[in-house]
């Protein structure tokens, strides 16, 4: 099995959500990145999903956007990314990790070249937020076919009709942004929420992890009750916005982590 397979399975045998961790890669710089990435499993991170900065991120709010650009400006590419992820497995082969971007920066770097450096690296799933599944053969089946995991993100205004299309060839988990808009844009309500896991439920077997808007160690333990995952990022990303160092950055990040994860692992207890 893969990772995301092993990990979601061990979760369910324990009756508990995964916390899904997000921070963009190279924010505030790739040293104080690096010691985040490594140290978010200790806080508590199940899996996380790390950003490939992209200077036009248009699924992405206030928050990530200027993380991108915090990013750029320290000179992050997708190469010194790939780079951080062999960095975060040469100390941890358990823990899932998810890249998370836009098709543009991988189509620049070559798409057989990123799925070969991506498997060598140890990456484990991708979200690319804008490559609908017309577009399968550009990248979601090469992906798969060496071993890569494709997640498909799933909103409140994909309807029945088009669910099936969207789900088709996903692995690893369904992301479902509960909000209609960027990241970090507000969140949904638990009635909402409950009725999205139910209809998606209907249509996949793949693990349930909502984002989009969830800030708190209570608002994360409520999502938990109802789904298999609970995304977090703009909330971790605002603590790197607003330290005053990169020690203080990897301090805010994996402090948040460890509360939301507290409230992640006591919600079904």
């Amino acid at each position: 099995m893969s990772r995301l397979q092993t990990r979601f399975a061990e979760l369910k045998e324990q009756n508990r959500a995964a916390l899904v961790t997000f921070v963009t890669a190279g924010d505030p710089d790739y040293d104080a990145s690096l010691a985040i990435l490594k140290g978010l499993p200790e806080a508590g991170a199940d899996v996380i999903e790390l950003g490939m900065p992209f200077t036009d991120p248009m699924a992405d709010g206030p928050s990530i956007q200027l993380a991108n650009i915090r990013a750029l400006a320290g000179k992050q590419n997708l190469a010194k990314t790939l780079q951080m992820v062999r960095e975060f497995r040469a100390g941890n082969q358990a823990t899932p990790l998810v890249l998370m971007g836009y098709f543009n920066p991988i189509h620049y770097y070559g798409v057989d070249r990123f799925i070969s450096d991506a498997k060598e690296a140890g990456v484990d799933g991708l979200i690319v937020v804008d490559l609908p599944p017309e577009h399968n053969e550009d990248l979601c089946h090469p992906a798969q076919a060496a071993g890569i995991d494709f997640i498909r993100l799933t909103t409140p205004t994909t309807d029945d009709n088009r669910l099936p299309t969207v789900l088709e060839g996903s692995s690893g988990f369904v992301y479902y942004v509960s909000v209609a808009g960027v990241t970090g844009a507000g969140s949904a309500t638990l009635e909402h929420v409950q009725e999205a896991v139910t209809r998606l439920r209907r249509h996949t077997q793949l693990p349930v992890c909502i984002g989009f808007g969830i800030r708190t160690a209570e608002h994360a333990a409520n999502v938990a009750r109802l789904a298999d995952g609970v995304v977090v990022g703009s909330a971790l990303v605002d603590q790197i916005a607003k330290a005053e160092s990169p020690e203080q950055a990897v301090n805010g990040v994996l402090s948040l982590c460890k509360t939301l994860a507290e409230g992640v692992r006591g919600a079904r207890a």
